[in-house]
Protein backbone atom coordinates (compact mmCIF):
# COMPACT_ATOMS: atom_id res chain seq x y z
CA UNK A 1 0.00 0.00 0.00
CA UNK A 2 0.96 3.65 -0.56
CA UNK A 3 1.67 5.43 2.52
CA UNK A 4 0.05 8.68 3.58
CA UNK A 5 1.02 11.50 1.73
CA UNK A 6 1.08 14.71 2.93
CA UNK A 7 0.01 17.65 0.29
CA UNK A 8 1.21 21.13 0.40
CA UNK A 9 -2.03 22.55 2.28
CA UNK A 10 -1.41 20.30 5.24
CA UNK A 11 -4.31 17.33 4.23
CA UNK A 12 -3.24 13.78 4.02
CA UNK A 13 -4.65 11.40 1.82
CA UNK A 14 -4.22 7.31 2.08
CA UNK A 15 -4.15 5.41 -1.44
CA UNK A 16 -6.23 1.92 -1.19
CA UNK A 17 -4.42 0.88 -4.52
CA UNK A 18 -1.32 -0.51 -4.42
CA UNK A 19 1.91 2.51 -4.89
CA UNK A 20 3.47 0.66 -7.97
CA UNK A 21 0.30 0.61 -10.08
CA UNK A 22 -0.20 4.26 -9.95
CA UNK A 23 3.92 4.65 -11.51
CA UNK A 24 2.99 2.18 -13.65
CA UNK A 25 -0.28 3.78 -14.91
CA UNK A 26 1.61 7.24 -15.07
CA UNK A 27 4.15 6.22 -16.76
CA UNK A 28 2.28 4.36 -19.85
CA UNK A 29 -0.09 7.25 -19.83
CA UNK A 30 3.01 9.60 -19.85
CA UNK A 31 4.29 7.51 -22.72
CA UNK A 32 1.27 7.73 -25.32
CA UNK A 33 1.00 11.36 -24.34
CA UNK A 34 4.51 12.46 -25.63
CA UNK A 35 3.98 10.25 -28.88
CA UNK A 36 0.82 12.44 -29.04
CA UNK A 37 1.97 15.59 -27.93
CA UNK A 38 4.97 15.41 -30.47
CA UNK A 39 2.10 14.58 -33.06
CA UNK A 40 0.28 17.76 -32.45
CA UNK A 41 2.97 19.70 -32.15
CA UNK A 42 2.42 21.10 -28.88
CA UNK A 43 4.28 20.85 -25.02
CA UNK A 44 3.79 18.22 -22.75
CA UNK A 45 3.60 20.25 -20.09
CA UNK A 46 0.07 22.12 -21.26
CA UNK A 47 -1.20 18.53 -21.64
CA UNK A 48 0.31 16.52 -18.48
CA UNK A 49 -1.44 18.69 -16.20
CA UNK A 50 -4.60 19.41 -16.97
CA UNK A 51 -5.09 15.62 -17.86
CA UNK A 52 -3.50 14.60 -14.77
CA UNK A 53 -5.00 16.86 -12.53
CA UNK A 54 -8.28 16.61 -13.94
CA UNK A 55 -7.97 12.15 -13.96
CA UNK A 56 -5.75 10.87 -11.50
CA UNK A 57 -6.21 10.66 -8.03
CA UNK A 58 -3.01 13.44 -7.29
CA UNK A 59 -2.85 16.55 -5.76
CA UNK A 60 -2.87 19.74 -7.78
CA UNK A 61 0.76 20.88 -5.99
CA UNK A 62 2.62 17.51 -7.26
CA UNK A 63 1.05 17.26 -10.65
CA UNK A 64 2.10 21.27 -11.58
CA UNK A 65 5.83 20.26 -10.20
CA UNK A 66 5.81 17.50 -12.26
CA UNK A 67 4.20 18.98 -15.03
CA UNK A 68 7.28 21.82 -14.97
CA UNK A 69 9.69 19.01 -14.82
CA UNK A 70 8.02 17.21 -17.67
CA UNK A 71 8.18 20.43 -19.87
CA UNK A 72 11.85 21.08 -19.09
CA UNK A 73 12.96 17.87 -19.90
CA UNK A 74 11.87 17.84 -23.47
CA UNK A 75 12.76 21.55 -23.92
CA UNK A 76 16.23 20.68 -22.49
CA UNK A 77 16.61 17.64 -24.73
CA UNK A 78 16.06 20.08 -28.27
CA UNK A 79 17.61 22.81 -26.86
CA UNK A 80 21.46 22.20 -27.68
CA UNK A 81 20.89 20.79 -31.48
CA UNK A 82 18.64 23.60 -32.68
CA UNK A 83 21.57 25.69 -31.02
CA UNK A 84 24.13 24.56 -32.64
CA UNK A 85 22.20 24.40 -36.26
CA UNK A 86 21.58 27.92 -35.60
CA UNK A 87 17.98 27.81 -35.35
CA UNK A 88 17.75 28.87 -31.58
CA UNK A 89 18.60 32.50 -31.45
CA UNK A 90 19.99 33.59 -28.29
CA UNK A 91 19.76 37.36 -28.67
CA UNK A 92 15.98 36.46 -29.57
CA UNK A 93 14.94 34.00 -26.16
CA UNK A 94 17.23 35.38 -23.74
CA UNK A 95 15.63 39.18 -23.07
CA UNK A 96 12.08 37.68 -23.19
CA UNK A 97 13.50 34.01 -20.83
CA UNK A 98 14.67 36.84 -18.04
CA UNK A 99 11.29 37.91 -18.38
CA UNK A 100 9.36 35.16 -17.70
CA UNK A 101 11.76 33.70 -15.12
CA UNK A 102 11.21 36.52 -12.83
CA UNK A 103 7.27 36.28 -13.59
CA UNK A 104 7.25 32.11 -13.47
CA UNK A 105 8.76 32.74 -9.81
CA UNK A 106 5.84 34.99 -9.15
CA UNK A 107 3.04 32.77 -10.54
CA UNK A 108 4.52 29.46 -8.91
CA UNK A 109 4.64 31.54 -5.54
CA UNK A 110 0.89 32.81 -5.54
CA UNK A 111 -0.18 29.14 -7.15
CA UNK A 112 1.22 27.57 -4.39
CA UNK A 113 -0.39 29.78 -1.95
CA UNK A 114 -3.87 29.60 -3.33
CA UNK A 115 -6.64 27.02 -1.96
CA UNK A 116 -6.29 23.82 -4.59
CA UNK A 117 -9.87 24.58 -5.17
CA UNK A 118 -9.36 27.54 -6.63
CA UNK A 119 -6.20 26.57 -8.60
CA UNK A 120 -8.64 24.20 -10.74
CA UNK A 121 -11.39 26.41 -11.36
CA UNK A 122 -8.78 28.84 -12.40
CA UNK A 123 -6.53 26.23 -14.46
CA UNK A 124 -10.09 25.05 -16.14
CA UNK A 125 -10.35 28.49 -17.55
CA UNK A 126 -7.43 28.77 -18.66
CA UNK A 127 -7.56 25.36 -20.50
CA UNK A 128 -10.33 26.42 -22.44
CA UNK A 129 -8.69 29.84 -23.41
CA UNK A 130 -5.31 27.61 -24.78
CA UNK A 131 -8.08 25.50 -26.64
CA UNK A 132 -9.80 28.71 -28.46
CA UNK A 133 -6.32 29.81 -28.87
CA UNK A 134 -4.82 26.51 -30.38
CA UNK A 135 -8.69 26.29 -33.17
CA UNK A 136 -7.44 30.00 -34.06
CA UNK A 137 -4.40 30.28 -34.10
CA UNK A 138 -2.17 30.85 -37.74
CA UNK A 139 1.09 30.12 -38.79
CA UNK A 140 3.05 31.69 -41.18
CA UNK A 141 6.60 30.51 -42.25
CA UNK A 142 8.54 33.20 -43.34
CA UNK A 143 6.82 36.25 -42.12
CA UNK A 144 7.99 39.84 -43.39
CA UNK A 145 9.16 42.23 -41.32
CA UNK A 146 9.57 45.72 -43.42
CA UNK A 147 11.49 47.83 -40.42
CA UNK A 148 12.62 46.45 -36.92
CA UNK A 149 11.56 48.45 -34.42
CA UNK A 150 13.55 50.49 -32.03
CA UNK A 151 14.37 48.29 -28.56
CA UNK A 152 15.04 45.33 -31.32
CA UNK A 153 17.83 47.53 -32.76
CA UNK A 154 19.06 48.10 -29.78
CA UNK A 155 19.30 44.34 -28.69
CA UNK A 156 20.51 43.35 -31.26
CA UNK A 157 17.48 41.02 -32.54
CA UNK A 158 17.93 39.82 -35.55
CA UNK A 159 19.46 36.32 -37.69
CA UNK A 160 19.74 34.21 -39.96
CA UNK A 161 19.88 30.43 -40.49
CA UNK A 162 19.98 28.08 -43.18
CA UNK A 163 17.02 26.32 -44.78
CA UNK A 164 17.63 22.68 -44.91
CA UNK A 165 14.39 22.02 -46.32
CA UNK A 166 14.55 24.69 -49.57
CA UNK A 167 18.60 24.62 -49.27
CA UNK A 168 18.48 28.80 -49.04
CA UNK A 169 19.18 31.09 -46.21
CA UNK A 170 16.54 32.92 -44.66
CA UNK A 171 17.49 36.32 -42.83
CA UNK A 172 15.01 37.85 -40.29
CA UNK A 173 14.05 40.68 -38.00
CA UNK A 174 11.62 41.79 -35.48
CA UNK A 175 9.35 44.53 -34.61
CA UNK A 176 6.72 45.12 -31.70
CA UNK A 177 9.45 43.82 -28.92
CA UNK A 178 8.22 46.09 -26.63
CA UNK A 179 4.65 44.18 -26.56
CA UNK A 180 6.08 41.27 -27.41
CA UNK A 181 8.09 41.76 -23.66
CA UNK A 182 5.13 42.38 -21.70
CA UNK A 183 2.89 39.34 -23.19
CA UNK A 184 6.38 37.20 -22.09
CA UNK A 185 5.91 37.93 -18.21
CA UNK A 186 1.92 37.53 -18.35
CA UNK A 187 2.79 33.78 -19.86
CA UNK A 188 5.76 32.98 -17.61
CA UNK A 189 3.59 34.12 -14.42
CA UNK A 190 0.52 31.61 -15.63
CA UNK A 191 3.37 28.74 -16.79
CA UNK A 192 4.67 29.32 -13.16
CA UNK A 193 1.47 29.24 -11.29
CA UNK A 194 -0.76 26.07 -13.25
CA UNK A 195 3.07 23.76 -14.29
CA UNK A 196 2.42 24.28 -17.97
CA UNK A 197 4.80 24.59 -20.54
CA UNK A 198 4.44 27.88 -22.57
CA UNK A 199 5.21 26.48 -26.06
CA UNK A 200 1.61 27.23 -27.26
CA UNK A 201 1.96 30.82 -26.17
CA UNK A 202 4.86 31.46 -26.79
CA UNK A 203 5.42 30.40 -30.58
CA UNK A 204 2.09 32.79 -31.53
CA UNK A 205 4.03 35.42 -30.18
CA UNK A 206 7.42 35.28 -31.71
CA UNK A 207 5.72 34.29 -35.37
CA UNK A 208 2.62 36.03 -35.17
CA UNK A 209 3.41 39.30 -33.57
CA UNK A 210 6.95 39.62 -33.88
CA UNK A 211 7.53 38.35 -36.53
CA UNK A 212 10.36 35.35 -36.45
CA UNK A 213 10.07 32.65 -39.03
CA UNK A 214 8.41 29.89 -37.68
CA UNK A 215 11.25 27.55 -37.42
CA UNK A 216 13.26 29.49 -35.64
CA UNK A 217 9.74 30.85 -33.29
CA UNK A 218 9.16 27.12 -32.45
CA UNK A 219 13.18 26.80 -31.52
CA UNK A 220 13.76 29.52 -29.49
CA UNK A 221 10.46 29.13 -27.87
CA UNK A 222 12.32 25.80 -26.12
CA UNK A 223 15.03 27.82 -25.13
CA UNK A 224 12.91 30.47 -23.14
CA UNK A 225 10.78 27.18 -22.08
CA UNK A 226 13.72 25.52 -20.30
CA UNK A 227 15.19 28.76 -18.22
CA UNK A 228 11.30 29.65 -17.32
CA UNK A 229 10.34 26.30 -16.19
CA UNK A 230 14.15 25.65 -14.26
CA UNK A 231 13.23 28.87 -12.35
CA UNK A 232 9.37 27.71 -11.27
CA UNK A 233 10.71 24.16 -10.75
CA UNK A 234 12.87 25.61 -8.19
CA UNK A 235 10.20 27.19 -6.20
CA UNK A 236 8.11 24.10 -6.40
CA UNK A 237 10.90 21.93 -5.33
CA UNK A 238 12.01 24.15 -2.25
CA UNK A 239 8.31 23.91 -1.28
CA UNK A 240 8.28 19.89 -1.42
CA UNK A 241 5.76 19.80 -4.12
CA UNK A 242 7.84 18.25 -6.65
CA UNK A 243 7.46 14.18 -5.64
CA UNK A 244 9.72 11.51 -6.99
CA UNK A 245 6.92 8.74 -7.30
CA UNK A 246 5.38 11.34 -9.39
CA UNK A 247 7.70 13.22 -11.47
CA UNK A 248 10.21 10.10 -12.78
CA UNK A 249 7.43 8.03 -14.49
CA UNK A 250 6.43 10.65 -15.66
CA UNK A 251 9.58 12.61 -17.35
CA UNK A 252 10.08 9.01 -18.40
CA UNK A 253 7.42 8.43 -20.12
CA UNK A 254 7.27 11.73 -21.48
CA UNK A 255 11.00 11.24 -23.24
CA UNK A 256 10.71 8.18 -24.05
CA UNK A 257 6.79 8.57 -26.48
CA UNK A 258 8.53 11.86 -27.88
CA UNK A 259 11.49 9.97 -29.31
CA UNK A 260 8.33 7.76 -31.09
CA UNK A 261 6.27 10.45 -31.55
CA UNK A 262 9.33 11.91 -33.93
CA UNK A 263 9.60 8.64 -35.75
CA UNK A 264 6.10 8.66 -36.52
CA UNK A 265 5.50 12.35 -37.26
CA UNK A 266 6.07 12.13 -41.47
CA UNK A 267 3.60 9.14 -41.35
CA UNK A 268 0.37 10.37 -40.00
CA UNK A 269 -1.96 13.16 -40.40
CA UNK A 270 -1.30 15.77 -37.76
CA UNK A 271 -4.12 18.04 -38.21
CA UNK A 272 -6.12 15.10 -37.27
CA UNK A 273 -4.23 14.47 -34.29
CA UNK A 274 -4.07 17.99 -33.55
CA UNK A 275 -8.30 18.17 -33.71
CA UNK A 276 -8.28 15.15 -31.08
CA UNK A 277 -5.66 16.96 -28.44
CA UNK A 278 -8.03 20.24 -28.93
CA UNK A 279 -10.92 17.72 -27.81
CA UNK A 280 -9.07 16.45 -25.29
CA UNK A 281 -8.20 19.74 -23.39
CA UNK A 282 -11.34 21.16 -23.70
CA UNK A 283 -12.66 17.68 -22.01
CA UNK A 284 -10.09 17.91 -19.23
CA UNK A 285 -10.78 21.58 -18.86
CA UNK A 286 -14.05 21.36 -18.27
CA UNK A 287 -13.01 18.67 -15.82
CA UNK A 288 -11.06 20.80 -13.88
CA UNK A 289 -14.15 23.87 -13.60
CA UNK A 290 -16.19 21.16 -12.44
CA UNK A 291 -13.60 19.86 -9.21
CA UNK A 292 -13.00 23.92 -8.69
CA UNK A 293 -16.73 23.94 -8.39
CA UNK A 294 -16.49 21.02 -5.87
CA UNK A 295 -18.11 18.82 -8.88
Amino acid sequence: MMPDISFADGTTQIAATAWWVWVLVLFVFSFLLGIVAVLAGVGGGVLFVPIVSGFFPFHIDYVRGAGLLVALAGALSAGPPLLRKGIADLKLGLPMALVGSISSIAGALMGLAMPAKNVQLLLGIVILGITAIMLKAGKSGYPEVKEPDALSKMLGISGCYFEEFGQHEVSWQVHRTLVATVLFFIIGFIGGMFGLGAGFANVPVFNLLMGVPLKVAVATSGLVLSINGSAAAWVYMFNGAVLPIIAVPAVGGMMLGSKIGAKLLPKVNTRTIRMIVITILALSGFRSLLKGMGG
